[in-house]
């Protein structure tokens, strides 16, 4: 046995999104896709440490609590104290995941240190992972001479016609952005488990990817 993996899990701070028509609509993390992820992480002996842009407490999207997963979220103390993203290196984990929700599109796309944390992942060859919509996040690494750290790479993420059935008006595609700047965008059927892994780098489409991205990180990490 080596010594336990790390994970870095970094969950959006945001708890509004802006929509096309200009209204504000109440968001956050989505609460299956963090408590399952950090389940099956946990039970497959990943150490994970959660942290948020400011270290600040997230919001979970009233949206994804059904009674599933309500005491879950209630019960996960590295909710109730993230770390500062800023104060992380990337140097002290195998790998960073990033869940989503709709509130990734409000802050951790256009985060620059999170951005930077992608690049040094990235560059040293350490896994990348993103659920849902937490390849907006993705969108923050852009190198200083324009460059998209995934450029090229195929991946999995919540599609606009799940937008669309979804019914939220939103201010941009994820995936549209992705594509803009170089990624291959294989989405699947809606609603499907969906996961990609392009080299070090494991997408997910949607809340039903779920357990399967988690456990993909989890054999590869």
């Amino acid at each position: 046995m080596g010594a336990m993996k790390k994970l870095l899990m970094v969950v959006s701070g945001a708890d509004s999104l802006t929509l096309a028509d200009g209204t504000s609509h109440p968001t956050g993390f989505w609460a299956e896709e963090v408590v399952e992820s950090v389940r099956v992480l946990r039970e497959a002996g990943v150490e994970v440490t959660v942290a948020t842009p400011g270290g600040v407490v997230p919001a979970v999207d009233k949206a994804s609590l059904d009674g599933t997963f309500d005491d879950a979220v209630a019960s996960l103390e590295d909710l109730r104290a993230p770390a500062d993203l800023a104060s992380l290196n990337a140097a002290d984990f195998d790998a960073i995941y990033l869940p989503g929700g709709h509130g990734p599109m409000t802050d951790l796309a256009f985060d620059k240190t999170l951005g930077t944390l992608l690049a040094d992942f990235h560059d040293s060859g350490k896994l990348v992972a993103a659920l849902c919509h937490g390849p907006a996040g993705l969108l923050s690494a852009v190198r200083a001479d324009g460059s998209f750290v995934f450029a090229g790479k195929e991946m999995a993420v919540f599609s606009d016609e799940e937008e669309r059935q979804g019914g939220l008006n939103v201010p941009y595609s994820v995936a549209g952005r992705l594509a803009e700047l170089g990624a291959r965008l294989a989405p699947g059927a809606p609603w499907s488990s969906t996961v990609i892994v392009d080299g070090r780098l494991v997408t997910g489409q949607n809340p039903q990817s779920t357990v399967a991205t988690a456990s993909r990180v989890a054999s590869l990490i």
